[in-house]
């Protein structure tokens, strides 16, 4: 499950994910996240927060998520990946080779500060 919260005065999304990730979990954040983006032509932010990364549920989740990153890394200027997960060091290091939103890893503990990087 994924929990996704946009917090509009910041300009900034806010996924929180639980369990093995489906693709009902993206289809449910493109639902909240898009219209944000479509009214104020962008969002600043996504942070990204989680002890560990879950995996994905389905072969048909990680093309979903596949997906997701590729509709949305042109409207997304940073992404922070709030995380304790090994996975995080290499999403900041290739990812950001194939998208166009600065990549930034920060511990799991250290939310406050991804939070303000975010925005900045």
């Amino acid at each position: 499950m994924l929990t996704v919260k946009i917090d509009e005065e910041k300009g900034i999304a806010l996924l929180d994910p639980h369990g093995a990730l489906s693709e009902d979990d993206f289809k449910t954040a493109t639902k909240t996240i898009d219209p944000y983006i479509e009214k104020n032509n962008g969002l600043k932010g996504l942070l990204i927060h989680t002890r560990e990364f879950p995996g994905w549920e389905s072969f048909a989740a990680l093309i979903s998520h596949l997906n997701f990153i590729r509709e949305h890394h042109r409207k997304i200027a940073r992404v922070a990946l709030v995380t304790d997960s090994t996975i995080g060091l290499f999403a900041e290091n290739i990812a950001s080779h194939f998208v166009e939103a600065e990549i930034k890893l920060f511990s799991y503990e250290d939310i406050e500060f991804a939070k303000l990087w975010v925005v900045k």
